[in-house]
Parts: structure tokens; sequence; C-alpha cells
């Protein structure tokens, strides 16, 4: 890793409802991982778990976790990266966005394709990116998603989705930035960040 690459970042549900990953688990394998070394903690409608991560990853110097959560708005889900608490209710796309927009996070129209995906209806709303590659969608979805996201001019994210630790790590990003939250969503909102699938 340089300072010019934060390593490869990768969402993951720690404390939702249908998830099997403890914080512990999460952080001990970006440990051990060859070149992935940061991950976004989205749990479903949940900060729970963003703080124990953190505080457990704190000792790893090359090791960076974003706090967020993936809402489940009124039109399908909403990631916000760079958030420990929870946007105000109603969970609306508007809202939610809005909300992503007064701290400076970044929002992230999760699996478009896909169950609880808000499919077209994303062009309606301000988003910062689209989700175009997702561990657990189909490739034609994440194929339909990509097409998304160049149609309304967006960068295309990635995350792994998982909800067990077998699923950790399916897939990630390249992004150029520095290891800090910061650093690393403003590298996302400018499209700094290349979407690959980690196996084969």
């Amino acid at each position: 890793m340089n300072n010019n690459d934060s390593g490869r970042p990768s969402y993951s549900h720690s404390y939702s409802s249908d998830s099997l990953i403890q914080p512990k688990s999460l952080v001990d394998m970006l440990a051990a991982h060859s070149f992935i070394k940061v991950a976004a903690i989205t749990d479903h409608d949940s900060v729970r778990g963003c703080r124990a991560t953190v505080e457990l990853a704190a000792p790893y110097p090359d090791i960076l976790i974003i706090p967020g959560v993936e809402i489940s708005t009124t039109k399908g889900d909403i990631l916000v990266l760079g958030t420990e608490e929870l946007p105000p209710k109603p969970w609306t796309p508007e809202t939610v966005v809005d909300y992503g927009k007064s701290i400076d996070a970044v929002t992230v129209v999760a699996h478009p394709f896909r169950e609880y995906g808000m499919g077209e209806l994303a062009r309606k709303y301000n988003v910062d990116a689209i989700e175009v590659l997702n561990g657990n969608s189909s490739t034609a979805a994440n194929n339909e998603a990509k097409a998304l996201a160049k149609s309304m001019d967006l960068p295309g994210t990635a995350g792994s989705d998982a909800h067990q630790v077998s699923e950790l790590f399916s897939v990630h990003a390249k992004i150029e930035a520095n290891l800090n939250v910061q650093s690393v969503l403003k590298a996302i909102r400018k499209g700094s960040l290349i979407a690959q699938s980690t196996k084969g």
C-alpha cells in the first residue's frame, strides 16, 4: 500500500439481523488479507456495529473501517457511507440523501436491480454513486447497474454485501486515496475508483 492507495474497500454487515459476521471476525480477516485493508460497515437500518468494529481495528495502522448504514427507504436500499448515526425518519430517498449531504457523507444506491433495489427510480434522486458490483447480485443485475451508473454519469462502487464470513471480500474497489475516511469518501465522489471482482 502507498499514500495514493487506500487498499480495497468492501461493504459488509456485522450486526444486521440477517448477518452472522462479528466485528472481530471482520477485523481479523482484514489483518490477514494480503491487500484488502478497508471495509465499510453497512448494517441494515442499524449503526450498532460501527463503533465496536472501529475500536477493534484501532490497533492496526494499516486497517481502515468506514462507518455507514444501509437504509431501507420507501423506494429501495441506499447506503450512507461516513455516518455513525441513523438518518432522521421518515426514510424516503429524499430524506436519506439530504441527510448524507448535510454531514458530508456519500450516498450510494445499493444493488439497484436486485430485491429491495430501486432500479431506474434511482434517476430521480441526487445520490453520489451507484453500486455496480455487488457480491450477492447476478452478473446480469450488476451489468444493469453499470449501465445505469454510466447513463447517470455517476461513480460505480463495489460491495461484497457479506452476511457471512465466507462472503467477505468477494468483490472490492481499488480507490486512489489516503488511509482516512474523508479521503476515501472524496475519492468515491470524484469517481477515483475501480470496481473489481476479487476472485478469479
